[in-house]
């Protein structure tokens, strides 16, 4: 029986975009299903008892700024370390995500988020102009009319809030995590056990 993952990705997230292409991958190298969660993180955090970037003391921020440099260097994945539009407003491109995962599949989905998360670390793009986002979209394909007037219905919008009152509920506090089962792994530089724990079926 495939293996199922739950993947909760923030599209502001440097992290989650520096794994982006790497969960792909190994989901389908090991045949397993992948299912995305643009979840809200500032509830997630209010919940977890995390902080937004922002409200972080200056010794965190600071080591962030020394931790992206090292990550990008080391996976060879280009990325601006304070890109111009960040944090852009997710609301828009994560209403088309969970849009296109509810009506037309998880790889659509997935697609777009990711595409979002290369125009915010790598292409100094505002993902949260509608105009910029019905590019992104065109780019993987797809009619950006249709997504945008598809992620525009509230439903969706709710949805996310559904989404992220579950992943809190279920132990999520942080970006990206990958969710296998009861095993919750936090972070892009978990990779490597999320391959183990696949490879284990």
């Amino acid at each position: 029986m495939a293996l199922h993952i739950d993947y909760y990705a923030s599209l502001n997230s440097p992290w989650t975009h520096l794994g982006a292409a790497r969960i792909e991958a190994m989901a389908m190298a090991n045949g397993a299903t992948l299912r995305i969660f643009p979840v809200d993180f500032g509830a997630i955090f209010a919940g977890s008892g995390g902080l937004p970037l922002p409200k972080r003391s200056a010794q965190r921020q600071a080591y962030r700024l020394q931790e992206l440099p090292r990550w990008r260097d080391h996976l060879g994945i280009p990325i601006n370390i304070q890109p111009k539009h960040f944090p852009s407003n997710e609301m828009p491109a994560a209403a088309c995500v969970i849009g296109l995962r509810e009506t037309v599949g998880d790889a659509p989905a997935i697609k777009l988020a990711h595409r979002v998360l290369k125009a915010v670390w790598q292409e100094e793009k505002n993902t949260g102009d509608l105009e910029t986002l019905a590019a992104l979209i065109r780019d993987i394909g797809l009619n950006p009319d249709a997504v945008l007037k598809l992620g525009a219905d509230p439903q969706w919008a709710a949805m996310r809030i559904a989404d992220t009152e579950a992943a809190l509920a279920r132990g999520v506090f942080g970006a990206p995590c990958y969710v296998i089962g009861e095993d919750i792994f936090w972070g892009q530089d978990r990779l490597e056990f999320v391959q183990r724990r696949l490879a284990r079926g």
